[in-house]
């Protein structure tokens, strides 16, 4: 019966502990670089609306299923889904649901890697006086020396890649649980100390009104769909991070309960990290529509502008480290858990094994910035490409195909028996089957281009 059955890998040591892992994979780069820029690029307040609103009827049903699928099989992604189809008698095909989750963290984690590289590139330069009073002119050359040195994109990349490599190399309680233990209370105090000092600039009650008066004007079916895609992707849903975390999970703590604590502290970092950065960006006479260069090329601007900006933006920087490493360590955990699994390897072979593969894969992103630029494949540079399969592809089939087992494939009385709930199962259930389906579904019609909702 699944009740008794365990993880060779351990388990968190807590409800506590997997929250804070959870919580860690789910906030990343996506919460503080991307959620700001693409609420800037959409009209602040009722982007924002849509988003939470989305992160409801989508985000948290699906990962509630992600996660009792997890604790249900207490393997990896890949195990997991064999066994759970078998228990049910149904086809073993769905064990791909597992590989293209494994596979899709395995990609992101080889990119994700160069871009948190230049997290900590950007932390040295600031604490460095790189940015004291620089111009726009400056801060782009800065950023474009760096990614077309491929040398030093390279060095970057391998460092953060043994950070990550190291932590997973250490087991569950080890290693994992007491990297979050550490970065997760540390990431949250220095947003708040940004928050902090951000409220002190003259310009917070601006930021306050952009990110939460909302300007329905704005909104079009296509700016709807891009918050629906910010909100199912913030939460590291479909990529089997989740589902190898829920493995973990001790099987008294409330899988309900439990996700929607990790989907609250995802939100509000990511509401506290344009708390953080818009009221800067109004504070320097700039414009909140600065796209992907906003953290990397506008905000140094402003740091170098300010009173202790160095400091400050020291610590964005490595706010930004921390919330890339904790993402980093559940992307490679899940295929290094499959090694241990179904190659008989100990821990620290199959860590090294999945971060070397990782890093050799991300070489193709790092060369993509500079010596392999103009080398395209369906127009787009290795990034590129890498980016839109796991993103536009790879992550929505996941999230759809888990929807569909939880709800559909998977028995009443079996997630009945996982979930643990009353009459909010009914209302799972019904979310669970026929709304975050089609919602994940739209978005990954508008993302391929099946749908073009408000596109000129």
């Amino acid at each position: 019966m699944a009740e008794q059955r365990t993880s060779i890998h351990g388990q968190w040591s807590s409800r506590f502990a997997f929250i804070l892992a959870a919580t860690g994979s789910a906030v990343g780069l996506g919460n503080i670089w991307k959620f700001p820029y693409m609420a800037g690029e959409n009209g602040g307040g009722a982007f924002v609306l849509v988003y939470i609103a989305c992160i409801a009827l989508v985000g948290l049903p699906i990962m509630m299923a992600e996660v009792m699928l997890g604790r249900r099989g207490r393997q990896s992604p890949i195990n997991t889904m064999r066994t759970l189809a078998r228990e049910e008698g149904r086809s073993g095909l769905w064990q791909y649901l597992g590989w293209g989750g494994v596979i899709a963290g395995f990609f992101i984690l080889s990119y994700y890697s160069v871009i948190a590289g230049w997290t900590m590139a950007y932390f040295f330069r600031t604490i460095g006086g790189t940015f004291d009073g620089v111009t726009a002119e400056v801060a782009g050359q800065v950023f474009g020396n760096l990614v077309s040195d491929p040398e030093r994109l390279l060095a970057w990349h391998t460092i953060f890649m043994v950070l990550t490599t190291v932590v997973v190399s250490r087991g569950v309680e080890h290693g994992l649980e007491k990297s979050v233990r550490f970065l997760m209370p540390a990431l949250f105090i220095i947003l708040i100390l940004l928050v902090g000092y951000a409220m002190s600039q003259g310009a917070f009650m601006q930021g306050v009104h952009f990110l939460f008066d909302a300007d329905f004007s704005k909104l079009s079916a296509d700016v709807v769909l891009k918050a629906m895609g910010q909100a199912f992707f913030t939460l590291s849903l479909g990529m089997g991070a989740i589902m190898i975390y829920g493995s973990y999970l001790p099987s008294d703590a409330s899988i309900a309960r439990t996700t929607f604590t990790i989907v609250v502290m995802d939100t509000l970092v990511a509401l506290l990290a344009g708390l953080a950065i818009f009221p800067i960006v109004f504070g320097n006479g700039m414009t909140a529509d600065q796209g992907v260069g906003l953290i990397f090329k506008v905000l140094p601007i402003a740091f170098g502008q300010m009173p202790m900006g160095t400091v400050f933006g020291g610590l964005f920087f490595l706010l930004l480290l921390f919330a890339a490493w904790t993402s980093a360590i559940s992307l490679i955990e899940p295929a290094a858990a499959w090694l241990v699994e179904n190659h008989g390897m100990n821990r620290i072979y199959a860590a090294v094994a999945c971060g070397m593969a990782a890093w050799l894969l991300g070489v193709g992103t790092v060369l993509s910035f500079n010596l392999w630029a103009e080398v395209t494949l369906f127009d787009k540079t290795f990034f590129d490409l890498m980016d839109y399969l796991t993103s536009n592809v790879m992550l929505p089939l996941g999230g759809l195909s888990i929807a569909l087992f939880a709800g559909w494939a998977m028995s009443r009385n079996a997630s009945q028996d996982e979930l643990r709930l009353k009459l909010s199962y009914h209302l799972w259930r019904f979310l669970i089957r026929f709304v975050s389906p089609v919602l994940v579904a739209l978005v990954f019609l508008n993302a391929i281009g099946v749908l073009s909702f408000g596109r000129g």
